[in-house]
């Protein structure tokens, strides 16, 4: 049996799963499309987040659910408590992801740092445009080592490893997690 963090089920994100999610961002969502809706005053932020995240943990049967079909939910639900222009005004928002870059490097096979690079950079694009605000990529000395064919960290791995760093941090949702966490 497989068991899941508060039964909430898997995220499905661009080609991601997220599991073991926080729900401050279903909160956050709600609060710009109120503030899109020049809706400051709206008291019902809590009450519906507590509603979604109800649902997520009792009513949905998915046990892997796309966050798209996730946020239509919250639209039709917006639609029938009478919040049209807060539902119409609700943008994707995707909880912090983080993706391991060992993992990616193994897809990419050894020697095939150009490969790992274009699929690493498409598959952020494809997260910021599903509404991932946070990316946390963890596994970095690995990955370099991974792509270089070695098992320890020479200074090509770790030449490697830096160009790594540079790039994904070219990308503002980004961050790095220490290879100690």
């Amino acid at each position: 049996m497989i068991c899941f963090s508060g039964n909430l089920p898997v995220l499905q994100i661009g080609n991601h799963q997220v599991v073991g999610y926080g729900t401050e961002w279903i909160e956050e969502s709600l609060k710009r499309a109120a503030a899109s809706s020049n809706r400051l005053d709206f008291p019902f932020i809590e009450d519906i987040r507590d509603g979604i995240v109800h649902y997520l943990e009792h009513r949905c049967s998915l046990r892997l659910l796309p966050i798209e079909d996730l946020y239509e939910k919250m639209r039709c639900m917006l639609n029938c408590l009478g919040c049209t222009a807060i539902a119409h005004n609700l943008t994707v928002l995707s909880p912090p992801i983080t993706i391991s870059l060992a993992q990616s490097a193994r897809e990419a096979g050894t020697g095939f740092e150009l490969a790992f690079f274009l699929k690493l950079g498409q598959d952020i694009e494809e997260l910021i445009a599903k509404g991932v605000e946070s990316i946390c990529f963890c596994d970095i000395e690995e990955c370099s080592r991974i792509l270089k064919g070695h098992r320890t960290m020479t200074k090509s791995c770790r030449q490697l490893a830096e160009e790594i760093i540079h790039f994904v941090t070219a990308f503002p949702v980004t961050q790095l997690k220490s290879e100690s966490d």
